[in-house]
């Protein structure tokens, strides 16, 4: 059985009331339209667009669909032209999808698939579960019995000769589906089981419950660093990306930023990648007086070579002196800069240790950081 798709790009958008249609709209890091032909395209062997050709060139682009056909002006023109363009390819069975429904589970496609054999167009759809009211000018005129009544969704599944038949022949006007036509011949058409997940973007908040779906699964993973050097003269003393005034600054191979190191072993920590030290070895030339941003940069890279993002760090300097409240803002704004996130996900404090060890007699200056990393699943 040959199958293709048509995907209806077309539309305007009037309801999303963005400033561009809202198939094309970026959902998870992809447009819409995008997702919608990646849900299709495991399941057929043509996939035909439908819609402005200049936008859905660049949304597809890599996936092999095929050249994209200009729509009309009600959807089943749109549809009418898809069908048209698959001709010369003769499908067995087309789909049609609205290509604002970027989440299509992916029992739905088989399933349609596998009732064509026994009847000529399949949909899936959802029974009603809400009480249904009628209503005019804000007022409730009757209830509506809800048994029998279901939600129709897309991909929609047809014999292609039938369908593009009934759509050449028919007269009719604003249908909204095209279960609709081979109702109206008198042709079966079964149900599939449809999904909640499979959401049409129709308004704004529609976004989020498409990010909800569409977003992969994330899981924490908690790094605790931990560093530790000794203050030394003729140094700059430069604690989480800032050079703090002060007599003394801190002995180390590179610039021994130990706040920087400490987040850097947490973030290492959480990707379970090590430590610092395997990154940025300390034997090495290279690193000699290193500024240490390059470390965190570097961090930072990990995390999104990963596929995942930092959900915050806590950075705590241990220390007598100098007093780091005054610099903590600046500190704040350095990390964030570095780890590429807002500054309110990144927090700098410091404590004392009573004057007891060696950060208390003023020997030396310690981080201590935890950091949360979101991860796939």
């Amino acid at each position: 059985m040959r199958a293709a798709a048509i995907l209806v790009a077309a539309g305007s958008g009037t309801r999303f009331g963005a400033g561009q249609p809202k198939q094309f709209a970026n959902v998870a890091g992809k447009p819409v339209v995008r997702w919608a032909a990646e849900c299709l395209l495991p399941h057929v062997a043509h996939l035909q667009p439908v819609g402005d050709p200049a936008l859905l060139g660049p949304a597809l682009a890599g996936l092999g669909c095929l050249p994209a056909v200009p729509g009309g002006g009600a959807r089943q023109d749109s549809v009418r032209a898809g069908l048209e363009a698959l001709a010369p390819l003769a499908p067995d069975v087309v789909l049609v999808h609205d290509a604002a429904r970027p989440c299509v589970p992916g029992h739905v496609v088989p399933a349609l698939l596998a009732a064509l054999a026994r009847v000529p167009g399949a949909i899936p759809a959802l029974p009603v579960a809400d009480t249904l009211k009628r209503a005019a000018g804000g007022r409730i005129e009757a209830t509506v019995e809800r048994a029998g009544l279901f939600r129709a969704q897309t991909p929609q599944a047809f014999h292609y000769p039938t369908l593009l038949r009934l759509h050449r022949q028919s007269g009719a006007t604003g249908l909204t589906d095209d279960a609709a036509l081979l109702e109206d011949a008198g042709l079966a058409v079964d149900l599939v089981p449809g999904a909640e997940d499979n959401i049409k973007l129709t308004y704004p908040e529609d976004l989020m419950r498409l990010e909800r779906a569409l977003a992969p699964a994330m899981l924490p993973r908690v790094g605790i660093g931990f560093d530790v050097h000794a203050l030394a003269p003729d140094r700059a003393l430069v604690l989480c990306g800032v050079v703090v005034p002060h007599a003394l600054g801190l002995a180390g191979h590179s610039d021994a930023d130990v706040g920087i190191h400490a987040l850097c072993d947490a973030i290492y920590g959480a990707l379970a990648e090590g430590d610092i030290g395997r990154h940025f070895p300390p034997s090495e030339a290279t690193w000699k007086d290193a500024d240490s941003a390059h470390f965190l940069a570097h961090a930072a890279g990990r995390i999104v070579a990963r596929g995942g993002r930092l959900a915050n760090a806590d950075v705590t300097l241990i220390c007598e002196k100098p007093k780091i409240t005054p610099h903590a803002a600046a500190m704040q704004a350095r990390l964030s800069e570095l780890l590429g996130v807002g500054p309110g996900l990144i927090s700098v404090k410091a404590t004392t240790t009573e004057r007891l060890g060696f950060a208390g007699r003023g020997e030396g200056i310690a981080a201590q950081v935890v950091a949360t990393v979101l991860l796939p699943a």
